[in-house]
């Protein structure tokens, strides 16, 4: 079980960010304003930021068992993706949602947002695409 954790980890940071990406559009369809929308879409916004902490951390605790005085070897290809999904999330948390909710230069905000959100996306597909890979017969007990 511990050794599927990180690709379950994976595969939840990646499909709740795709997740967001098709319901994030379609609150802005049905919802009678386009604040209502906003509104909606920054609590979901925020919990994918948690969402994204929590599978990060996942990978990373799961990256290095007690045991050893090293990092995995299946982890050592994925570690720079899952830290900078980790500071992407964190920086459209803190930094960039902040000004959105503020509307503080918003096409700027909102697009820098949409971008980092973006990249998030790719971090996470890479480490899922990286995890879900067979390991080589000699890195199977890894």
């Amino acid at each position: 079980m511990r050794a599927r954790l990180p690709l379950l980890a994976a595969s939840l940071w990646w499909g709740s960010l795709t997740a967001l990406f098709w319901i994030v559009p379609l609150l802005f369809m049905q919802l009678p304003s386009p604040a209502l929308a906003g509104a909606a879409a920054a609590r979901l916004f925020s919990g994918q930021t948690w969402a994204t902490l929590a599978c990060c951390l996942l990978i990373l605790m799961a990256s290095r068992p007690r045991d050893a005085d090293r990092t995995a070897t299946w982890a050592r290809p994925v570690l720079p993706w899952v830290l900078g999904g980790l500071l992407l999330a964190l920086v459209v948390e803190f930094a960039v949602a902040p000004r959105i909710v503020a509307r503080e230069n918003l096409k700027l905000w909102h697009n820098l947002g949409s971008g980092m959100l973006l990249l998030q996306w790719v971090c996470a597909s890479i480490t899922l695409w990286q995890l879900a890979r067979p390991a080589p017969p000699s890195q199977e007990g890894d």
